[in-house]
């Protein structure tokens, strides 16, 4: 029987390519999104199906995830996807704005989670793939609340691995850097505020060139098949533009060493006052 990975936030993007990419290989796909009803490009992508989910909703969650089961005889992979970033300064945010960076990024993740759990112990295992970033892992002005969602996705899948290993369940974080998706447009929304204005179009010039030559979500998707397919209890799979370089950085370089980096890479051009 082909194994089978339901996927959040596939109606564009990362999510979309992942799917197309798992169908091209023969798994079972099901393709997870708010409105499966104005989503297109899905209909030659064999063994895939698709299903309405809010991860906001535990209640949605479940039945899903009860409906997935029936159509297809199991669920082998949930791929946590589902997100956007809330950018800019952080001063000029609103409570409620920065409430629905946490609702989707951090809490619909754990909602997801903790609903596929029960099933993966009781059938004796299962893997949860999350898409992190490597924003997860470093920082970079102007991003401040949208890290801090990817570090917390990061902390609390680095504490669950050891708690349900013992049922053979794995945790996966894929974690890309810039990717050439619609995300800048359709999944992304920008804080500003006067006394910053300068400042955050300094910055947002100085990273635009990252995004414009990045790669396609194919390659985040080929790194989710490999997690998948990795019977090993790997936790983290850089992917995408200079990410594995930015988080090796991070890694061996002392603090303001790094800071600098990001500083030179970031700000480069703006001047106090």
């Amino acid at each position: 029987m082909n194994k089978t990975i339901m996927i959040t936030g596939a109606s564009s993007g990362i999510g979309k390519a992942t799917a197309e990419y798992f169908s091209a290989k023969g798994w079972n796909v099901a393709a997870t999104m708010r409105n499966p009803g104005k989503s297109i490009g899905f209909e030659q992508m064999k063994n895939t199906r698709l299903y309405r989910l809010d991860v906001s909703d535990s209640i949605l969650i479940n039945e899903t995830i009860a409906e997935v089961i029936k159509d297809f005889g199991s669920i082998d992979v949930v791929f946590n996807n589902a997100g956007y970033a809330l950018t800019g300064i952080f001063e000029a945010m609103t409570e409620e704005q920065i409430k629905k960076q946490f609702d989707t990024n951090v809490f619909g993740l754990m909602n997801v989670t903790r609903a596929i759990l029960p099933y993966f112990r009781e059938r004796g295992g299962g893997t949860v793939i999350n898409t992190t970033s490597v924003g997860g892992i470093v920082t970079f002005p102007v991003y401040s609340v949208y890290h801090s969602t990817k570090w917390a996705v990061e902390g609390f899948m680095e504490s669950l691995q050891y708690e349900v290993r013992q049922f053979n369940i794995r945790i996966k974080n894929v974690e890309p850097g810039p990717i050439k998706t619609d995300f800048y447009n359709r999944s992304m929304e920008s804080v500003s505020s006067p006394a910053y204005d300068k400042y955050l179009r300094k910055v947002q010039a100085n990273m635009k060139p990252f995004s414009d030559n990045a790669p396609g979500p194919e390659v985040v998707a080929k790194k989710v098949f490999k997690a998948a397919n990795d019977s090993s209890y790997k936790l983290r799979y850089s992917v995408g533009g200079n990410a594995p370089l930015f988080v090796m950085l991070r890694k061996l370089l002392p603090f303001t060493l790094f800071r600098g980096f990001v500083r030179m890479a970031a700000e480069r051009g703006f001047k106090n006052g």
